[in-house]
Formats: structure tokens, sequence, C-alpha cells
């Protein structure tokens, strides 16, 4: 980035390790300065630490939990006010879980639908009202090809997905009057410690290259993607077609 060109700024909410952590040192490699946000505040702390050393960017970082709805606004505010402009907001904060239906543990359902749903939604609304003020800005949400079909024993996991993904799009549609954009996200398997286990899904990949994929997609302002785009923008149109008996042996 040259000396003449603006600074760009992003925030990312669910920053501290996995595809978000991922995404920043991608987007700390192309210039941009950043925000990073999570619950865990030593693990941002040393993220930011590797970031400035290795790229000279300006780094700020701030605890926050996504379910804790009260402090979504004020925390997200405090940051974005520090920043002065935010070019991009990227939505990421999510759990995964599994839960056989029948087991009484409704508890472990809300906690996936409040973080990936409910908490979402908190730092959208947040980051809408600054875009709005502002007069631009963009905004990613971070889904999963899970939106599109259902894996056994993570009902409420693929549900909070698919429910964002339909929140993204009716904002789309919502200020497309604006110059706000909104890029939706669906990685496929996704080698990460958020979700172990991973090993025995098809496809899986790095959540380096996923970043990558998706950095690329935000700065060609995409609409929607699927990542990585091979194989999964070849499977994802046919998934319907595949009988209920066959998917399950495979995921």
């Amino acid at each position: 980035m040259s000396s003449t060109t603006a600074k760009r700024t992003a925030l990312i909410v669910g920053a501290s390790r996995g595809i978000g952590a991922s995404l920043a040192r991608e987007l700390a490699s192309r210039g941009y300065d950043l925000g990073l946000l999570a619950r865990n505040q030593e693990q941002l702390n040393q993220l930011a630490t590797e970031l400035r050393a290795a790229h000279g960017i300006t780094v700020k970082v701030a605890s926050l939990d996504v379910c804790k709805e009260g402090n979504v606004a004020p925390v997200m505010n405090d940051m974005m006010h520090a920043f002065g402009t935010v070019d991009l907001v990227i939505v990421n904060s999510g759990v995964t879980g599994v839960r056989k239906a029948g087991d009484g543990n409704i508890a472990e359902d809300r906690r996936i639908i409040e973080t990936n749903l409910l908490g979402a939604i908190a730092v959208i609304d947040v980051a809408m009202a600054q875009f709005k003020q502002q007069g631009h800005g963009h905004l990613v949400g971070i889904s999963s090809v899970s939106a599109s079909f259902a894996i056994p024993g993570s009902g409420a996991y693929s549900a909070s997905k698919a429910a964002l993904t339909n929140y993204l799009e009716a904002l789309r549609m919502e200020v497309a009057k604006r110059k706000i954009d909104v890029t939706i996200v669906h990685p496929g398997f996704v080698n990460t410690d958020i979700a172990p286990g991973m090993e025995k899904y098809p496809f899986v990949a790095t959540p380096e290259k996923v970043a990558r994929e998706i950095v690329n997609g935000i700065e060609k302002k995409k609409k929607n993607m699927v990542v990585p785009r091979f194989p999964w923008s070849l499977i994802m149109p046919v998934l319907h077609l595949i009988p209920d008996s066959i998917k399950s042996r495979v995921i």
C-alpha cells in the first residue's frame, strides 16, 4: 500500500483463533489496520503483538462476549470511535456442538443459537449504525455450508447458520440503496481447534487457505462466497439431489 493510499480499517469479531485469526493475518499482510475482538483477551494480545511486529500496522484489541448483549454496543463503539472510520466489519463469532435430540440438554442448543445467531445480530446492528452514520461500509458474515444441509447431531448449529444466512440476505436488500456492501461467506469443513474431529470429514481445508479466499472475495465485493471454491462450488448445487441415507454416511 502506497503512502498516498488511505489506510483501510477492519474489525473482526471472533478473531482470537481459527478462521478469525487467519483473517487477521491475511488482512494485516494487505495493510489493513485492525480491531480484534473476542472473549479471550490473552490470545488477542498475542496475535496483536505478532501482527504489529510483522506488518507495522495499528492493532487494537478488546474482550467481547457477543452473548452479553448489553456489552456489545459499548465495546464495539469504543473501538470504532478510536479508529474514526471503519471500512470493514467481519462477524466471525461462533461455536459448534454435538447433541442428539431427546437427551434433554436444551442448554447446549441455546448456547449455540445465542452465539451464532443472536450474538451475530447484536454485532451486525452496531456495525450498521456505524456504517449508516459514516455513509459507507462493508459487512461480512461468516455462515457455513451447513446453512444449506444438515449434519446429524448438529441440528442447532445448522439451524443457526441457516438463520444467519437468511438474516444477512434480508439485510443486503434493506441497505441496497446505501453505500453498504454485505458479503455472506459459507466455509466448508475447516481444520481448526474450534471444531475438533474435522479429520473425519471430506474436503477439509486449512484456515489460511480459507482466509485468503475470503479476503480476495471481500476486495472484489462479492455478495456470496463458498470457500474453498473448489470443491464446494461444485458440491453445493447438487447436495439436495443426494439421498439422506448417503449423506449421513459421508458426513
